[in-house]
């Protein structure tokens, strides 16, 4: 399987210093959530991940606590505050960058950003000052006058521009500083152009989409997911008993690199299927010492923190345990309640039931048990 190369180094800048007020949001947009985390959030992880450094973003003055509470537990950015412009939000972080071959400018309130736009436009300052995504206008455009069409505008020579922009350093710097007068500019582009710089186009990506009023906040995720999770693992003497969260007492306990609650684990696989996160083993691999003996609430808290984010909640879980022993029913109780207390849900939207194979197979023979999990998420 081949790698993609690593990006060159380029330092970046996100805006975020505006009020949002269209939004419609109980705070500025920038602050507030958007599938499952803060607008700002989105954009951060995905530039730090892509290896911008330094990452400053320009924030409203007395927005270090909002932002701080956005962005908690991420590092590796710095804060500015902005100006009453767009142009002096970014003149200012620009100042804050003491060195930098290149710089993407983005809008924080354009939260989904695919990594292949960065790459793109990373290439195109090799041989360019600045570079922007575009897309195509599909729309026919028409001149307005005093609420009537006054004429019609090419719409084959027009472009919708996107954020981030990307600029080759000291160019952008440069332009910033002799920007005329105490306009705002619509972009930075702009302010490259007004100085004599040229500006490449590159491939924008609909995802890139402007969050500006009220109903761009309501979410398109499907209002219900299911994901499917099934586990084993083997019975051995000298291990403890785990299952659903619950220590049982029995001659045997069911052997694996954690302490194998077989349950646990088919929640967990079910939850992270309902979101499309992959399986227990991408995010908790064997080959980790620092896993080996865990107790599996680790991971089940880990799942049900990941369905958030996603912007749903739990909705149930139906679980079922194969095995010809231990008897479950004794216990069935004390494993609702524990799943319910990890997932943070009411007992009534957890069911625990156990089967057996009629003695076939290997649980049949008493070797090793088996457990599967339906989970249901719900949009919030």
């Amino acid at each position: 399987m081949q790698h993609a190369p690593p990006l060159p180094a380029f330092a970046a800048i996100i805006v975020a210093a505006g009020k949002g007020i269209r939004a419609g949001q109980p705070l500025p947009k920038q602050f507030a959530d958007w599938r499952g985390k803060p607008v700002l959030r989105h954009s951060v992880e995905t530039l730090l991940e892509a290896g911008a450094a330094p990452l400053v973003i320009a924030i409203p003055e007395n927005g270090e606590a909002a932002a701080h509470t956005a962005l908690d537990g991420l590092a590796g950015y710095t804060l500015v505050a902005g100006g009453v412009t767009r142009q002096q939000s970014v003149a200012r972080a620009l100042s804050a960058i003491e060195s930098a071959d290149t710089v993407l400018i983005h809008d924080a309130a354009r939260p989904d950003l695919p990594p292949a736009v960065i790459e793109r436009l990373l290439g195109a300052l090799e041989t360019h000052a600045g570079a922007i995504p575009v897309l195509p206008v599909v729309d026919s455009l028409a001149f307005e006058e005093e609420g009537m069409m006054a004429g019609a505008a090419p719409r084959e020579h027009l472009r919708r521009v996107q954020t981030p922009q990307a600029f080759r350093f000291a160019a952008i710097r440069d332009a910033h500083a002799i920007w005329a007068g105490e306009a705002d500019a619509g972009d930075d582009a702009q302010v490259l152009r007004a100085s004599g710089g040229e500006i490449a186009h590159v491939a924008g990506d609909e995802r890139l989409a402007k969050l500006t009023f009220a109903e761009d906040f309501m979410t398109r995720l499907p209002p219900l997911r299911t994901g499917m999770g099934y586990d084993v693992h083997r019975l051995a003497e000298g291990e403890e008993l785990w299952l659903a969260g619950v220590r049982i007492e029995h001659d045997k306990g069911l052997a694996g690199h954690s302490d194998a609650d077989v349950a646990l684990h088919a929640i967990v696989d079910a939850l992270l299927g309902a979101i499309a996160q992959g399986d227990i083993g991408s995010h908790f691999p064997p080959s980790d010492a620092q896993w080996k003996g865990a107790s599996s609430d680790r991971f089940v808290e880990h799942a049900a923190r990941l369905v958030r984010e996603a912007g749903y909640s739990v909705g149930n879980i139906d679980l079922t345990i194969i095995c010809e022993a231990p008897k479950i029913g004794p216990h069935r109780d004390a494993m609702r309640a524990r799943i319910a207390e990890l997932l943070g849900v009411d007992i009534t939207a957890i069911s625990v039931k156990a089967t057996t194979t009629e003695r076939l197979g290997f649980t049949g023979r008493g070797e090793g048990i088996a457990a599967q999990a339906v989970a249901t998420v719900i949009r919030e």
